[in-house]
C-alpha cells in the first residue's frame, strides 16, 4: 500500500491544474512543502527486510507494474494540461502554476522512474524508461548515466559532480552543456567500437535528437506555440530537478585516480 504514495504527486497536481487558479500550484506545493513537512512528524521507518523476503518481492510483479503505470500517467497529465493551456479562459497564474507543477511530476515520476528503468536488462523495460526521459528533453541521460556517470562519478570528467564552492546556478549550467556533450562522445566511442555507421538503428543519439525534435513539433502543430512553450519549459523544469538532486547528493565530493586505475 505504501508504494501507491509514489503516485500522490501527479494525483494531487492533476487535481489541482483541474481546480485551477492558485490550486495549479498544488503539486509543487505538495512536494516542497507538505511532503517535507510530514517526513519530519512522522517516525523514520528502519525495518530492513531479510534476504528472503526481499528476493520474493523482487519476483513479484506487481511491484513492476507499479513502475510502468507511470508512462500513461506522466503522458496523461501532459495532455490533459495542454488541453487546459489552450483554453480562452486560461490565466497567467495558472500558466505558471501549470508548468512548475507539470515539471515536478516530470521529474518526480518521469525522471526518477525512467532512471530505474534504465538499469533494468529487459528491452521492454528499457524503452518504457526512454519514453519518460522524451517529456523533460532528456534522454541523451540514458547514455550519459549509464555509461558516463557510473563510471566517472566524483571526477573531473563527471559533468554531473558540482564542485566545492561551486553554486548551484553555475552547476545547472556544467552539468545541462556537460552531460549532454558527454554523451555525444561516449555515443562515437561505441559507434566505434561496435563499427556502427552513424545513421545505424542503434546509434541512440541520433535517434534521441529526431525523437526530442519530433515531440516538440507534434506539440507545436496540434497545440500551438503557447502549448510548444508550456511542455518546453515544463520539461526543463523536470531535468533542473534531476540535476539539483545531482548537485546535492555529489556536492564537492571528489575521487582519486590511484596506480592501479
Amino acid at each position: 500500500m505504501k508504494y501507491l504514495w509514489a503516485y500522490s504527486i501527479p494525483v494531487v497536481g492533476i487535481l489541482g491544474i483541474y481546480l485551477g487558479d492558485f490550486w495549479s500550484f498544488s503539486a509543487l506545493l505538495f512536494t516542497f512543502v507538505i511532503i517535507p513537512f510530514l517526513e519530519f512528524l512522522l517516525p523514520v521507518d528502519q525495518k530492513n527486510y531479510d534476504q528472503e523476503t526481499i528476493s520474493g518481492r523482487l519476483k513479484n510483479k506487481i511491484f513492476d507494474v507499479l513502475l510502468y503505470l507511470n508512462v500513461p500517467i506522466v503522458y496523461g497529465a501532459i495532455f490533459f494540461c495542454l488541453y487546459k493551456i489552450t483554453q480562452p479562459s486560461i490565466s497567467k497564474t495558472e500558466i505558471i502554476g501549470m508548468t512548475l507543477s507539470l515539471g515536478v511530476i516530470l521529474g518526480a515520476n518521469g525522471i526518477n522512474v525512467a532512471h530505474e528503468l534504465g538499469h533494468r536488462k529487459n528491452f521492454f523495460e528499457k524503452i518504457l524508461g526512454k519514453f519518460l526521459l522524451i517529456p523533460s528533453h532528456y534522454t541523451h541521460f540514458y547514455i550519459e548515466h549509464n555509461h558516463g556517470h557510473h563510471l566517472h562519478v566524483s571526477t573531473p570528467e563527471d559533468p554531473s559532480t558540482a564542485k566545492y564552492n561551486q553554486n548551484l546556478y553555475a552547476f545547472w549550467f556544467q552539468t545541462v552543456i556537460g552531460t549532454y556533450k558527454k554523451a555525444w562522445e561516449i555515443q562515437k566511442k561505441l559507434n566505434i567500437i561496435d563499427n556502427r555507421f552513424f545513421f545505424s538503428v542503434k546509434n541512440d543519439m541520433f535517434w534521441f535528437t529526431i525523437i526530442q525534435i519530433s515531440y516538440l513539433l507534434l506539440i507545436f502543430l496540434f497545440f500551438g506555440f503557447k502549448g510548444f512553450l508550456f511542455v518546453l519549459f515544463a520539461g526543463i523544469v523536470g531535468f533542473l530537478l534531476l540535476e539539483t538532486i545531482n548537485y546535492i547528493e555529489h556536492y564537492g565530493l571528489k575521487r582519486n585516480r590511484l596506480e592501479s586505475g
